[in-house]
Parts: structure tokens; sequence; C-alpha cells
């Protein structure tokens, strides 16, 4: 029995370079933590723009549910990077 085909998320914010490292130290030395477009977006909606998560479901196309799940996933990521220094690489594939 296969998984479910993943449904197409919405996201319209682009990515501001590459990576968000701390400065002084090369990529290649960091531990690389890869979030993606659509962790991005859910922190961006529900975070920055102070959207509900219902409200930016919606935006993206997906349910509430997902959103939390997604946005419990970028919020770990961008705290893990944030507090042990480590860098963040964007990414579009999350297959």
């Amino acid at each position: 029995m296969s998984p479910r085909p993943k449904k197409i998320r919405r996201c319209k914010g682009n990515f501001c370079g590459r990576a968000f490292k701390p400065t002084g130290v090369s990529l290649p030395e960091l531990k690389q933590i890869t979030l993606y477009r659509d962790e991005l977006e859910a922190l961006k909606l529900c975070d920055y723009e102070g959207l509900f998560q219902e409200q930016a479901g919606e935006k993206m196309g997906v349910s509430r549910g997902t959103v939390q799940r997604i946005l419990t996933s970028a919020r770990r990521k961008t705290a893990e990077a944030l507090s042990r220094g480590a860098a963040l690489v964007f990414s579009d594939d999350n297959e």
C-alpha cells in the first residue's frame, strides 16, 4: 500500500539567498539544517504576518492540521539553528 500523494502547497514567498547562517564561519564548516519552502511560507504567514493556522492553510491550499505540522517542524529547525549556531539551508525539494 503506497502513501497518499502529497497535496500541492502554494508558496508565494521567495528565499533571500541560499542559506541563513552565523557570520564568520563558512557554510561547509557548519551543521546544515534544511528548511523547505512550505516551512518558510508557514513561518511567514503565521509568525510574521500573524495569520491563524486556518487562514494560512487557505492561502497555502492545505488543511489547518497540515499547517500545524509544517509550522512545528519549521519552528524546531529554526530554534535549533539559532541556539546551536547551525545554518538554515533553503530548499524547494521536500519529497
